[in-house]
């Protein structure tokens, strides 16, 4: 509970700061008496959708750690994690990037990468993965996460995620405002129906736009796989580790991380996870390295 409220406070934080912003700027005054202005809009649609993106990218990694309980870890702790932070040390290296804060949580098997950028990332490791799998496992499951950082995954996805959030905005304002004209009849400035439309259409059109974002998301964690594989030369640990987490319950991480994490969904759910199922990865894997 306390890691969804804090991910639900930290946006609503966002919403309202950019909120005040636009007004005092003036880009929010898109209607007029003729109408919409969809320039304005436009404008007022790309300053919520991206900036709301950017500034929780930025406050991805502080974000990460408060709701998972995760801390920082030197290699000075144990024998554990002096090896978890050269094994790091040493796939970020043979990546290409910035050596990544690392970090530990208690929890179930799981495992993620976050940050604004490749040279300042983290990765965060469970102690139920750990305890679960054998160092070459463990070692796969952190090429994985490195590759998604060499990758620039999270910033992609803020990208995707900034364009999608524009049209969220964009289209609700537009199919709000002539539910109002035409359905409420309302002849000056907007009414009631404008609010509660805009605020139905942000839910339908935030939900299509998740589904597209969790699409992204399964195509990167394919790319993330088998950039383990080369990390390590051989993509045997990784379809070890993944064979491991089929039989295990991977580990709920909080909405604000999931889809840097270990996970997958079916049925329904399946169009919102932001994994593949594990069978298919597993898959993919072996037919890369036949």
């Amino acid at each position: 509970m306390k890691r969804i409220a804090l991910f639900l406070a930290t946006n609503i934080a966002v919403l309202l700061v950019l909120s005040v912003v636009i007004n005092l700027l003036g880009v929010g005054q898109f209607l007029s008496r003729q109408g919409i202005d969809y320039g304005t809009l436009l404008v007022f649609s790309a300053v919520i959708g991206f900036g709301g993106a950017f500034i929780s990218l930025l406050m991805s990694k502080p974000i990460a750690k408060w709701s998972t309980g995760a801390h920082l870890i030197d290699g000075s702790e144990g024998p554990t994690e002096s090896w978890l932070v050269q094994t790091v040390k040493r796939l970020a290296e043979r990546a290409g990037i910035g050596m990544p804060e690392v970090a530990l949580y208690e929890g179930a098997p799981n495992a993620f990468a976050t940050g604004a950028f490749r040279n300042s990332s983290l990765v965060a490791v469970s102690t139920g993965l750990l305890q679960s799998m054998n160092r070459d496992e463990v070692e796969a499951v952190l090429g994985h996460e490195v590759t998604h950082v060499a990758n620039g995954d999270m910033v992609t996805l803020t990208l995707i995620q900034g364009v999608l959030n524009t049209f969220v905005v964009f289209l609700s304002r537009i199919v709000g405002y002539f539910v109002d004209r035409v359905v409420f009849k309302t002849e000056r400035g907007v009414g009631m129906g404008y609010y509660v439309t805009v605020i139905v259409c942000q839910i339908v059109f935030g939900v299509l736009a998740s589904i597209i974002v969790a699409w992204f998301s399964r195509r990167r964690e394919f790319r993330a796989d088998a950039g383990s594989a080369r990390l390590l030369g051989t993509p045997q640990p990784m379809v070890a580790a993944l064979a491991r987490l089929g039989g295990l319950e991977p580990g709920a991480l909080p909405a604000s991380i999931k889809a840097a994490g270990i996970g997958g969904g079916s049925g329904v759910m399946a169009l919102f996870a932001t994994h593949p199922p594990i069978e298919e990865r597993i898959a993919a894997l072996r037919g890369a390295g036949s």
